[in-house]
């Protein structure tokens, strides 16, 4: 049986491990590279390490990876949630959180969300590129989603399309079959940015159903939506949108609380209103408004 080599971060890339275990056994797997993200609530870091670690599995953290070890593999290597430059790309294997072209780069679910898009909800298998996201791709498996859809329920959603790519890939190379490939259409490309701390706040001049899209896009295991409420920072959970009414000089009033419905704060937006079911501070603790609250 071929070893595989795997690259692997976050909650996906513990899902396909125990799948992958679970279907091939631990034999096949040459050795893992793991790395934390601090940038977001839950990576699952130490259960991929534990993992590893009960099934006598090699395992590496990034910063202690041997890039001797990788340069000796020449079996397949699968990247899945891989945000750093692989060195050695032979027989380097990607995958990618949208159906590329669409959403090339970094954070391509969470702006697809923010996006509501209905239809492009999927994962890509691709060769490896000294152009990021630009390789050929192999196969595609794609989820429609139905909003209101929250980050963490849309990547439970798509955690096992990974599982079927590379189950899909690696029998095929066990028959000793050839791996199709076919170049992307670069007509169709977008590209999604990297998030940093302040992608993060809620810009205001957004439509109260664009707002609930980003908060519930940005939520766990990502590192919530946030604003600022005089020198406060607040996290923002949980909303609902509200049907609009009229507001005179409204652009003046965006960010202002307008009513307190059953002791729930409501925000004027550009367009619609906003209910915060849920708001925290900075160290997770509910947070209430009054009358005269306004976000920045």
């Amino acid at each position: 049986m071929q070893n595989i080599a795997f690259y692997l971060m976050n909650s996906k890339g513990l899902f396909l491990l125990k799948s992958f275990i679970e279907r091939f056994g631990v034999n096949a797997i040459g050795y893992v590279v793991c790395e934390q993200d601090k940038a977001i609530q839950y990576d699952g870091f130490h259960e991929i390490k534990q993992l590893e670690q009960n099934n006598n599995i090699p395992f590496y953290s990034r910063t202690q990876f041997d890039a001797e070890i990788e340069n000796k593999f020449s079996a397949l290597k699968f990247a899945i949630g891989w945000r750093w430059l692989i060195k050695n790309e032979t027989n380097l294997i990607v995958f990618h959180d949208s159906l590329l072209p669409k959403y090339r780069g970094f954070a391509p679910l969470v702006n697809s969300l923010i996006n509501k898009e209905f239809f492009l909800g999927g994962v890509t298998a691709l060769f490896a590129d000294c152009k990021y996201d630009r390789g050929d791709i192999i196969a595609q498996k794609s989820t429609d989603f139905s909003y209101p859809i929250i980050i963490e329920e849309a990547i439970k959603q798509i955690e096992p399309l990974y599982f079927e790519l590379v189950d899909e890939i690696y029998t095929r190379v066990l028959a000793g079959e050839q791996l199709s490939r076919y170049k992307q259409d670069e007509s169709q490309a977008t590209y999604s940015l990297w998030l940093d701390h302040k992608d993060y706040f809620i810009d205001w001049a957004w439509s109260a159903e664009k707002i609930k899209q980003f908060i519930d896009a940005v939520g766990y295991p990502y590192d919530d939506a946030k604003a600022r409420l005089n020198d406060r920072g607040i996290n923002f959970k949980e909303v609902d949108v509200l049907d609009d009414i009229v507001v005179e000089h409204r652009k003046r009033h965006i960010g202002k609380v307008i009513f307190l419905k059953q002791g729930m704060p409501v925000i004027v937006c550009a367009k619609g209103l906003l209910v915060l079911k849920e708001i925290t501070d900075v160290n997770d603790k509910m947070v209430q408004l009054n009358f005269r609250s306004r976000f920045n």
